[in-house]
């Protein structure tokens, strides 16, 4: 059986006194397109008008608003005029949103944004009701010259700067670009096994070694212990920027490629020894018979 307990929370929350420039949450129970209904769990509903809900010009409130979500929101009126509590999202927004995103920056959370409009030296989105600026240099791993192709284009995003004070806030595609183009590369180098034989071209000579581009976007390096049989000083005794090369892959400790060329060239020696210790075998074997044995042996 139900008792008076069992509502204590709800009359509880009727009861409570809500004044203007409250922040306070409800849930959705209604959406149109001039406004959006809340359940506040008080004696009135929340009303939010469709212009205080958010300032991205592109907003289309049936489209982000459903109902069942929670949303926050600052208190306006405490009557319209007919009995609701008149509400602001976007007023909410101002004091919470920059909260939120001084809390991406720390965190280094990635999102996704929507690309609104070129301007100089970049391209605006908005997160969390705030307009925000990327860096024609932040966009992408590479920068991009023609901002305009990016209108309309959503892309994952990191907060690099918030500033509530100045209402300043940077973002960066760039940083999660690094990254997933780092993933795809270990993963890459994860594939190649140790002992395989790879041709590359030499991309740089350093005094520790050189480097060999193998394609797809990786790179090894061949010490220069590696380089070749002989005590070398430097790379470019032997090796010359350019240069196609054959190497033996020594390990992918911590996603490095070490490659061995002197791997190769001993492995190579060994072969043909022992292709030559064949042959030789097998001529003594074809001159060497039991008439020639006892040709040596002197019978008293």
């Amino acid at each position: 059986m139900e008792t008076m307990d069992d509502y204590k929370e709800e009359l509880e929350a009727s009861f409570r006194r809500i004044k203007e420039g409250d922040i306070i949450s409800g849930t959705v129970i209604d959406v149109n397109e001039e406004q959006v209904t809340l359940d506040l769990r008080y004696y009135a509903p929340g009303i939010i008008k469709v212009e205080d809900i958010s300032s991205d010009p592109d907003f289309a409130v049936l489209e982000q608003v459903h109902v069942g979500d929670v949303i926050e929101a600052s208190v306006i009126r405490t009557d319209d005029g007919a009995g609701n509590i008149l509400l602001s999202k976007k007023e909410a927004n101002d004091e919470l949103a920059w909260e939120k995103l001084q809390r991406m920056l720390e965190e280094e959370t990635t999102v996704t944004v929507r690309i609104k409009e070129s301007v100089k030296a970049g391209v605006v989105a908005y997160l969390e009701g705030i307009r925000a600026f990327i860096p024609a240099s932040q966009i992408s791993l590479n920068y991009v010259e023609n901002t305009d192709e990016w209108i309309g284009k959503e892309i994952p995003v990191r907060v690099i700067t918030v500033d509530a004070a100045k209402e300043k806030l940077v973002l960066s595609g760039k940083a999660v670009a690094r990254e997933e183009e780092a993933e795809a590369r270990n993963h890459r180098i994860s594939m190649i096994v140790p002992g395989t034989v790879l041709e590359g071209t030499v991309e740089s000579l350093m005094p520790y070694g050189a480097f060999v581009s193998l394609g797809d976007g990786l790179s090894g390096l061949v010490h220069i212990s590696q380089i070749c049989g002989r005590r070398i000083g430097k790379p470019s005794e032997v090796l010359k920027v350019g240069q196609k090369v054959k190497a033996k892959v020594l390990n992918t400790n911590d996603n490095k490629i070490s490659l061995s060329m002197k791997a190769l060239e001993e492995e190579m020696v060994d072969t043909e020894g022992a292709a030559d210790l064949a042959e030789y075998t097998s001529k003594e074997s074809m001159g060497t018979s039991l008439g020639s044995l006892l040709a040596g042996i002197k019978l008293d």
